[in-house]
């Protein structure tokens, strides 16, 4: 595998039939902008380029943050987009969970820390996740007037309806021991490189064309049909777009303070 490719938001390191993708913003809490979802996808590019590459992984880096979901900050500098602009940003957001969950090789998200926002989609659109138990993961959306469109479908092929919609709707953290009741997470373990060396032995003798047929197969089974992708797109430019969430997404960038921290 070709791993020179110069990154902003990522960095690549490789093992025989292993790219590791380690998000790479610290000063941003690795949010999720433009520039990452587009380096995400060369990612899957080199990945799916190798013959001999059977598993991608992907990390937080360290530092106790997995990924924090849309970068806020930068969101509020482009200030507020209109409903076009809004709605393409949704679907290129929601074409990387897609394509997640259809690559031809196996995606391992290896969690320690917190996920929240779209990084809970990055999570849920993983083929197997592996968590530490000081690991935590929340929808906080609804606080800011939005919803986790995007997230929404994958996370409910995860966990099942109820408790995607619970975990939505109650904004609050969720435990790595709920996640990995809930099926959020497959596997809670206190070293994650053992237990990601002892599942990547087996699933790297899977030919990759297999995984992708059966990824395909299985994605014929569930939900995330090009209707349920039309209404999450449409959704998410609708409140994007939306006078109360700018104005939100504003304050939030001139008083640093979360929209729930209430004051004047």
């Amino acid at each position: 595998m070709d791993l020179s490719t110069d990154h902003r938001t990522i960095r690549l390191s490789g093992m025989p039939g292993v790219l590791t993708v380690a998000l790479d913003r610290p000063d941003a809490q690795n949010s999720i902008d433009t520039a990452m979802i587009r380096e995400l996808h060369a990612a899957l590019d080199t990945a799916e380029a190798d013959p001999d590459c059977r598993v991608v992984v992907l990390t937080g880096g360290g530092d106790g943050v997995f990924c924090t979901g849309m970068d806020l900050l930068g969101a509020a500098a482009e200030g507020r987009p209109d409903r076009e602009r809004a709605a393409q940003g949704g679907a290129e957001f929601l074409g990387l969970l897609k394509r997640l969950t259809l690559t031809p090789r196996v995606v391992v998200a290896t969690v320690d820390g917190r996920v929240a926002g779209g990084g809970v989609g990055l999570v849920a659109a993983s083929d197997f996740v592996l968590a530490t138990p000081r690991s935590t993961f929340s929808l906080p959306e609804a606080l800011w007037g939005l919803l986790p469109c995007s997230v929404a479908p994958f996370l409910i092929r995860r966990t099942g309806f109820q408790k995607a919609y619970a975990m939505s709707l109650s904004t609050l953290p969720v435990t790595a021991d709920h996640a990995l009741l809930s099926g959020l997470v497959d596997q809670l373990v206190d070293q994650l490189q053992p237990a990601l060396r002892r599942l990547a032995f087996r699933v790297t003798k899977v030919e990759g064309a297999t995984v992708g047929d059966l990824k395909r197969y299985f994605a014929k089974m569930w939900i995330i049909t090009p209707e349920v992708e039309r209404t999450a797109i449409d959704e998410f430019a609708r409140l994007m777009s939306s006078d109360g969430v700018g104005r939100r997404i504003a304050d939030f960038a001139e008083r640093q303070r979360f929209p729930w921290e209430g004051g004047s």
